[in-house]
Parts: C-alpha cells; structure tokens; sequence
C-alpha cells in the first residue's frame, strides 16, 4: 500500500486479475454475456490517450459491454478534479510520479492500473540543429508542472546542460545550470507554440505530438525508455464499487491486450508512443 493511499499497480493488477500476460480479451468479453451495455466516462488527453481509447470504444469495448464516453482534456489538473468530484469513472492521461504528487497535495484517493505506455520526453528545436549550438545566454522552454518538470531536467542534466541536487525536490530552482542560459515556464499544452520564443525546449510526447513533431526525426535528445517509470496509465477513484468497478476492470483489461499494443505499434512506428506491457 502507498504511503500517499494509491494502490500499487502491482497489487492492482492481482486484485483485477489482470489478462495482460496473456493478451486475451476473453475476460472482459464475458460481461457482454447478457447484452447490458455499461456507459463510463473517461477523462484523457487528446494524443495518444483519447485515440487509444476510441479504438477500444470501436473495436474491443462492445464484445465487453462496454460504451465509451471520452472526455478530452488540454491540461493536467481538471482530469483528476472531475475524477474526484464524480464527474468521470477513470481517467487515462498521468504516471504514477504524477499522481504521487496529486495526490499528496490533494488529497486524492485513487488507484492506478498497470502501465500502459511511455511518450517519450524530448528536446526540440526551431532554429538549432544540436543542443550544442545554444547560444551563451539562450533560453530554453520547459514544463511548469513541477512533476514533469523533474523529468525534463533529468534529461537535461544527461545532455551535460544542468547538475542535479544530490537530494530533495527536483526543479528550475534546485539544479546548477551548465551554461549561460535561463529557463522559461510554460504550460505543457502551449510548449510547441513556444519554440518560435525559445531556442530550444523539452517537451511531452502528446503535446509533441499535438503540435505535429516527432522524437525520431525532430528530437535533439530523447529520453531513455530503460527502467522509466513515466509509463502512462489507467486511474480511479478507489472507492468505486457496483458495475462501474467491474466496467472499469474490464477496461483495464482491455488496455493490455495485444490488439492494443499492435494499435500503438501501427500508429506511432516512429517510437513516440512505446507499449509498457
């Protein structure tokens, strides 16, 4: 049990009886058995997030009973409020990094699935070709969120462009800076807009994606995919009971069939999206 009242995915996993091992999709069609169709609301960012799931709305979800209603979101933070005030029966958009930080500063009371898959952090750039060309007194964009805001500069700091702390919080505040350049805070969402103010920029692979750009063929350095734990996954409130924890089980299923993962492969080949499972 986490300290901050989050299951660890991998008690969660044992509790729902997971079938990613086997890939199948057996389990969850069998609720489909009496021909009820359970609606859940699920909150998720636009890319990859909300196209994985309206895949499984189309493809997975009716053989399980299920009816997907998916709640796109720009941001970080109304996904988890709307999870908390009933608005959604899960959401699908974080990490468990992330949700440890939510979750001590909120409050909150939920349980995350098993990972489902890994968006790459990466440097891009509209005027430089290698980070080695930032100027002496450049800028470079990063995340404000405080939690992916460790993750940028832990890539950062691989590029020999900051010193992290040797121990407590991780930010623009704490680590030494390599070079003579300054940092700009900017709303994940409003990061690809705001390369053509910067000289570079870390950014999230959905919004990356978003705005049109690619770790493979637009990043300057990219985060390692080895023992990350920015994996994305499925979270819900961890009172939830009746069919709605039982629709929420089956979607949690279905997020780790091979269909899904041969759906993240197909679509983002260019490695910005990595299956976790």
């Amino acid at each position: 049990m986490r300290s901050f009242r989050v299951l660890a995915a991998t008690s969660v996993v044992a509790a729902l009886a997971l079938s990613a091992c086997s890939g199948s999709t057996d389990s969850a069609a069998s609720g489909a058995a009496s021909g009820d169709v359970l609606t859940l609301n699920v909150g998720a960012s636009p890319v990859p997030h909300a196209k994985i799931l309206q895949f499984i709305d189309e493809k997975l979800a009716p053989a399980a009973g299920l009816d997907l209603e998916i709640v796109e979101y720009n941001d970080y933070i109304l996904p988890n409020v709307a999870l908390n005030d009933g608005d959604l029966d899960a959401n699908f958009y974080q990490t468990i990094p992330y949700l440890e930080d939510q979750a001590a500063e909120y409050g909150y009371e939920f349980t995350p699935g098993a990972g489902v898959h890994l968006e790459p952090l990466a440097v891009y750039s509209a005027s430089l070709k290698s980070l080695a060309d930032l100027p002496d007194g450049g800028t470079i964009g990063i995340i404000s969120d405080v939690t992916n805001q460790a993750r940028a500069l832990k890539l950062l700091a691989g590029e020999g462009l900051v010193e992290l702390p040797a121990s407590g919080d991780i930010n623009i505040h704490t680590v030494k800076p390599l070079k003579n350049f300054t940092f700009t805070e900017v709303e994940g969402a409003q990061l690809v807009r705001a390369l053509s103010d910067v000289d570079a920029a870390v950014i999230n692979g959905n919004f990356a994606q978003e705005g049109g750009l690619s770790p493979e063929k637009d990043g300057l350095a990219v985060e390692s995919s080895e023992n990350n734990p920015a994996s994305n996954l499925l979270v819900w409130k961890s009172d939830i009971s009746g069919e709605k924890a039982e629709g929420v089980k089956k979607l949690e299923e279905l997020l780790h069939t091979d269909e899904v993962r041969q759906f993240i492969q197909d679509n983002w080949s260019d490695g910005s999206v990595i299956p976790s499972f």
